[in-house]
């Protein structure tokens, strides 16, 4: 039990999310947005692909008013920087009228604030506005970072998005002749709207999940599931019946753990471990510092009673993202400085 409440703290996770999957699919937008940033084990493809280190989307949970959005942002953690946030609706196609030549391709499309609660607030700030096409359909993305944040800083003045839909013809103005997709059904629960916020978490994380005892199901995998290069580093050699310093497989199994009902991606993942000696002489491969080579010698040498060989460690390290539902069930991509041993070196 101390093992996982320390594992626990490792990935910012306080309260331990419900079981939501498979019953509750993520939205497609944080999918595609893993995938780019990650790859399938997580591992973080190339610095700078993410704003911030966290990513929030909070669902619309406006059923009933067509044009009437409502996200609780409640999840976002104290101390946590607004860095942009994203208001996504899917606009659908409208059918071409019968009888409506004089009907214009294009309409106006504005998203205000709404500053009261109510079943017909009247009280509304324009945020951003623009034309759009009325025969095409897909994602509409609004950029509405100054309002959330106001929002975020007070969450009672936090009453929603309203979209007014505009056209202007034959001296007539219609309203709202475009719809936007809610969730109805399964083909509109993937086009349900979407407010995603990015941010940075400055909360201080312990990153000492390469020392997590062994009950937690962090195992070392097979010398048959590792590469032939990393399996040729990892056997000893045969004239010394102690291995050189090298990386080991020490994978982290998520459904081990039972974390596999609210993480999405991915089902694990190997965070190597650094194991070995550092004896006279230190080779190349060991990529020892200036420090270790002449803390060896002297070791070797006898020069100190006290002095020990220098330790076998991670010395190049890379970050892990990870896809999941929180505990009011939106879904966050966090990315985790330091969690896989990419290099052990002698220090």
């Amino acid at each position: 039990a101390a093992a996982l409440q320390r594992l626990r703290e490792v990935f910012d996770i306080e309260e331990l999310p419900p079981d939501v999957l498979p019953r509750k699919k993520p939205p497609q937008f944080m999918v595609d947005l893993f995938n780019r940033v990650a790859d399938a084990n997580g591992i973080t493809r190339a610095p700078g692909l993410l704003q911030g280190n966290v990513v929030r989307s909070f669902e619309d949970r406006v059923r009933v008013d067509q044009y009437h959005f409502y996200f609780d942002i409640s999840a976002i953690e104290k101390g946590e920087q607004m860095l942009k946030a994203e208001f996504r609706v899917f606009k659908l196609m409208k059918k071409a009228g019968a009888g409506r030549p004089d009907l214009p391709h294009f309409c106006r499309v504005e998203v205000y604030e709404l500053l009261e609660s109510g079943s017909k607030p009247q009280k509304k700030h324009l945020i951003t506005s623009r034309l759009l096409s009325l025969y095409t359909e897909g994602w509409e993305v609004f950029n509405v970072t100054q309002t959330v944040s106001k929002w975020v800083g007070n969450s009672s003045s936090n009453h929603g998005f309203l979209i007014t839909t505009t056209h202007v013809f034959s001296n007539r103005i219609e309203h709202n002749l475009v719809k936007f997709a809610k969730s109805q059904g399964t083909l509109q629960e993937s086009r349900n709207a979407l407010l995603v916020l990015f941010t940075n978490s400055h909360k201080r994380r312990n990153n000492a999940l390469l020392h997590v005892p062994h009950q937690t199901h962090v195992n070392e995998k097979s010398n048959a599931s590792m590469s032939r290069r990393s399996r040729a580093a990892a056997l000893p050699s045969t004239k010394s019946q102690v291995a050189a310093c090298h990386r080991r497989e020490l994978y982290v199994d998520f459904r081990a753990i039972g974390w596999s009902g609210w993480i999405i991606y991915p089902s694990g993942y190997n965070a190597f471990h650094c194991r070995g000696t550092c004896l006279f002489p230190l080779g190349e491969s060991q990529n020892a510092t200036n420090h270790a080579t002449v803390q060896s010698i002297v070791h070797t040498l006898k020069l100190s009673q006290d002095i020990s060989t220098p330790c076998c460690v991670p010395d190049e390290l890379k970050s892990l993202n990870l896809l999941y539902f929180d505990d009011k069930e939106n879904v966050v991509l966090k990315n985790y400085k330091d969690m896989v041993a990419t290099r052990c070196g002698c220090h």
